[in-house]
């Protein structure tokens, strides 16, 4: 329904196709992997759920039809278009919730009877089963689900959903609380895979022939007996679990590539990744399948979806590469960590529960990257417990840890002292070789290669910082060793981190968290598993993932900075940076903060070279030959010499030449960060966020890559809202109760402006349209409120021309027009005084009143109102002169007599 919310919440642009849908009937696609709707760990476990399925809806927009029709023609469809049997149908609908106060859905269910469902087919059920939401916030409403038993009379009912007609008439709010939407709405769906397994007379979805050609290609390929429907006890071996496991993630897999999302590190693509690496896990440990097996089902998939989805066609290379490739390297680091497991378990009591750290390490690394619920589930299988306790510290933990990387704080940690690098010296250890962390290619097909590193442990340090000579399972240690291929925090690029193992033991790793560089030395702080001694062996491995995002950060670090001095000038001076790979940070010398033209202006620079793709070129040259260089991007701070030269687009020896302008025109620095080789990989690069720090130095916020292009994508649809809203707003409204609904979605789109990520520029334009837009929706409410408190005056003076007192009720919308009313008939008959009631739908009752200015000085304003409210359970404040109040009463009388009674004792 994600997108029908413009029509729901009435944001809509009005020129828009959209604007005119009133009852539309569609099929989609849908993925449920993540969030509140999730049904990953489900697949594989039944006959019905999938990941990836067809949704099969109609929708009525703005009361086009609601419950009646919209179960009348379902109904319809299933039991006389499609012909299945009415008594094998039952419904389901919302019975009410106390603590929220939904009342029973009772006119669906009397739509079901009045259609002919028999009362003991027509079930109740709550808010889990029968309100349906999205998510935390957002449109919702009761909904009424259709069954199918496919035990057809055959023993009890075996119910299986088939179709969910959800009634949109609420709206959740960030609050917990429920309000009703302003027009009523029906979003129905029914899986297409559901529908035809019964249309086949299947028992479930995996028998029809949306499923049958991939179980066929699955068990051509694998040493299993064909695919059988077995589930649970019965399924002995989990065979059939995998056949369902793996045509369902294949499925999913290409669908997904083919629209663009591929298996990652974050939010959809780190799903993808998951039933990915699910997938692998199933086929190779269960089916025996053959190495490349993922891969070669894609065909399968585009055979079965090609004609309906042609992007599946278009990109079915594609997709096969991709599938086969992650396959390929998740297989490796499966079998390394299944090795591990087995020799863990060999060594557990029988009441020992499995060590976090050893899971923990099988995580941590994204060259394994085995996903920790897959451990678990490993383990299960063996009858053996995790350390569920310790495995949620070291979460915690490792939260910390990023949260203060993020912010570049200096956590405390395992350091080399004065006294330790001293001691160093003495004993003649030389400094760290990490010439190895620029070992990385770029291969054809657009990955990173990184070389392996051997090294040798020369010191080890405990927890405390005491050099040892070896450290036992379970502590935390620092390591020296001779050369590394892991970066140390420096130049404001974070530290990178992975793993190690011992050379020739495969099967054991020790997580390294960071690597700092002390006097020369490189200290991996790591975790030791098992005993690790001075002079073992090692090899050494990056998280490429976490690397690859640092060097995408630092260079496009490098081009914010160059097209910051292109748009403020050559004289523009950085003063500090930190990146990780989620986020990149950049201080800037400027005089005045920087304007959103500017803004705009910085990256469009960016996404233009990042668009050329332009070489990254790097070389250690002598500092010297850096000197004097214009243009040249360096920081106040001590460089090594020979100096490591990043230059984009231009080799460095022709960036570095006497005549050379090449500086003045690109990307020219000292650095001894890693960087990707060429500028494509960036993607884009969005500022998200500008702060004066102090006077004269600006702090900029920016992402790259995927992050930043949906912050491009929720900027353009918060334009969309602010431009709605504006058109709102000139087309104008003689309704208040419109103009004060107007004023609240300002504000909203005003509060979801400064906390939402988008670009900088566009939060800058979009606040400064919402500011004026709000002072006009405030001068609109004014306007509406004193005209029609003049309306309301007039009456009420037609009714009381003569007397010391105005006391009666009137209909006011809110205690400002109330008031305004009040001082309008005080200001047409100033011998007045006057005071009014307004009842409210909500019960309450609204007080306003205004003494003559004649009236005697013990006869005030505020006394009056507090004597009225007091009476009603209220309160009230304000001054002798004019005051106001709130309360609640039936007895409306009582309270004007009450009032009559007081003033006319004052006078």
């Amino acid at each position: 329904m994600n997108q029908f919310k413009p029509i729901f919440l009435g944001t809509v642009d009005p020129r828009s196709e959209m604007a005119g849908f009133r009852r539309v009937a569609n099929s989609q696609k849908c993925v449920r992997a993540g969030g509140r709707h999730n049904d990953l760990e489900d697949v594989g476990r039944d006959l019905s759920h999938h990941t990836f399925f067809e949704m099969l809806g109609n929708w009525a927009f703005g009361g086009e039809y609601f419950k009646k029709e919209a179960c009348s023609m379902a109904w319809e469809l299933l039991t006389q278009v499609y012909g299945i049997p009415e008594d094998r149908l039952w419904v389901s609908y919302f019975s009410g919730d106390s603590k929220t106060g939904l009342d029973p859905d009772l006119e669906t269910r009397d739509i079901w009877l009045s259609l002919g469902v028999p009362a003991s087919r027509v079930l109740s059920f709550g808010l889990q089963e029968n309100f349906w939401e999205m998510g935390d916030t957002g449109p919702c409403g009761p909904c009424t689900e259709i069954h199918y038993d496919l035990a057809g009379g055959m023993g009890p009912p075996q119910l299986v959903e088939l179709w969910n007609l959800v009634f949109m008439q609420h709206y959740r709010e960030a609050d917990g609380s429920l309000h009703l939407l302003p027009q009523q709405h029906v979003d129905t769906g029914m899986g297409l895979e559901r529908l035809v397994a019964v249309l086949q007379g299947k028992h479930s979805t995996y028998d029809t022939d949306l499923f049958s050609p991939l179980l066929d290609a699955i068990h051509q390929s694998c040493r299993v007996p064909p695919y059988s429907g077995r589930v649970g006890a019965a399924d002995e071996g989990r065979i059939d679990t995998a056949y369902r496991v793996v045509a369902d993630h294949i499925r999913t897999l290409s669908v997904c590539i083919a629209d663009g999302v591929s298996p990652g590190m974050s939010g959809a693509p780190l799903v993808l990744r998951r039933i990915l690496r699910r997938a692998v896990r199933y086929s190779t440990e269960v089916l025996q399948a053959p190495p490349g097996f993922l891969g070669n089902l894609v065909p399968v998939v585009v055979a079965t979806l090609g004609a309906a989805y042609p992007e599946l066609q278009k990109n079915s290379v594609k997709i096969a590469n991709l599938v086969s490739e992650d396959e390929a390297a998740f297989l490796a680091s499966l079998q390394r960590g299944r090795r591990i497991i087995d020799r863990t378990v060999k060594r557990l009591g029988p009441s020992d529960l499995f060590p976090a750290e050893v899971a923990w390490s099988l995580s941590l690394s994204g060259n394994l990257g085995i996903p920790l619920d897959l451990v678990q589930l490993m383990l299960e299988e063996k009858g053996v417990k995790l350390d569920t306790a310790g495995l949620e510290q070291l979460a915690q933990k490792e939260a910390q840890h990023r949260a203060q990387q993020a912010e570049a704080a200096q956590e405390e940690g395992l350091c080399l002292d004065v006294h330790a690098l001293e001691e160093l010296h003495r004993q003649g250890i030389p400094t760290t070789d990490d010439s190895p962390k620029y070992n990385y290619s770029l291969r054809p097909n657009g990955d990173y290669e990184f070389g392996l590193c051997e090294a040798q442990v020369l010191q080890l340090y405990s927890e405390t910082g005491t050099a040892v000579a070896s450290v036992g399972e379970g502590q935390r240690c620092g390591l020296l060793l001779d050369r590394t291929n892991f970066y140390a925090e420096q130049g404001g690029q974070a530290s990178d981190r992975g793993y190690l193992i011992r050379t020739g033991q495969q099967d054991v790793l020790f997580p390294v968290a960071r690597a700092q560089v002390c006097g020369g030395f490189i200290l991996h702080e790591a975790m030791a598993p098992e005993c690790l001694q001075v002079g073992d062996r090692v090899q050494l491995y990056v998280d490429k993932a976490w690397r690859m995002g640092c060097m995408v950060k630092h260079t496009a670090t490098h081009l914010l900075n160059w097209a910051l001095r292109q748009t403020l000038g050559p004289t523009t001076e950085q003063r500090g940076s930190h990146l990780n790979p989620e986020r990149l940070r950049f201080d800037v010398a400027t005089q005045t903060p920087l304007t959103t033209e500017q803004l705009r202006t910085v990256e469009s620079y960016v996404q233009e070279a990042v668009g050329q793709d332009k070489p990254v070129y790097m070389e250690e040259v002598p500092l010297a030959h850096t000197a004097r260089i214009p243009g040249l991007r360096s920081l106040d701070e001590v460089y090594p010499d020979p100096v490591r030269v990043v230059s984009v687009g231009v080799p460095v020896a022709q960036a570095l030449a006497p005549a050379s302008q090449a500086a003045l025109q690109t990307s020219v620095e000292l650095c001894c960060g890693t960087h990707l080789l060429s500028t494509g990989a960036v993607g884009d690069l969005v500022i998200i966020g500008d702060r004066q720090l102090v006077k004269g130095i600006t702090r900029l916020l920016a992402i790259t890559g995927e992050q930043a292009q949906q912050a491009r994508e929720v900027g353009q649809s918060l334009s969309q809202e602010v431009e709605v809203a504006s058109e709102r707003l000139s087309r104008g409204s003689r309704d208040l109760l419109e103009a004060h609904r107007l004023s609240k979605d300002i504000g909203r789109l005003i509060e979801f402006t400064e906390s939402a990520v988008i670009p900088q520029w566009q939060r800058q334009e979009q606040q400064t349209t919402l500011k004026m837009l709000q002072r006009r929706a405030n001068t609109a409410i004014r306007k509406l409120e004193k005209s029609q408190a003049t309306e309301k005056s007039q009456e009420l003076l037609k009714r009381h021309s003569e007397g010391p007192l105005i006391v009666d009720t009137v209909s006011a919308q809110s205690l400002s027009v109330l008031v305004k009313v009040v001082r309008q008939l005080c200001k047409q008959a100033p011998s007045m005084s006057v005071l009014l009631l307004s009842p409210q739908p909500t019960g309450s009752v609204l007080c306003a009143c205004q003494v003559a200015q004649g009236a005697t000085p013990t006869f005030t304003a505020e006394a009056w109102a507090l004597a009225v409210c007091s009476h009603m359970g209220g309160k009230a404040w304000g001054s002798p002169v004019i005051a106001q109040g709130t309360g609640h009463t039936a007895d409306l009388e009582a309270a004007l007599r009450t009032a009559r009674a007081y003033a006319l004792n004052q006078l």
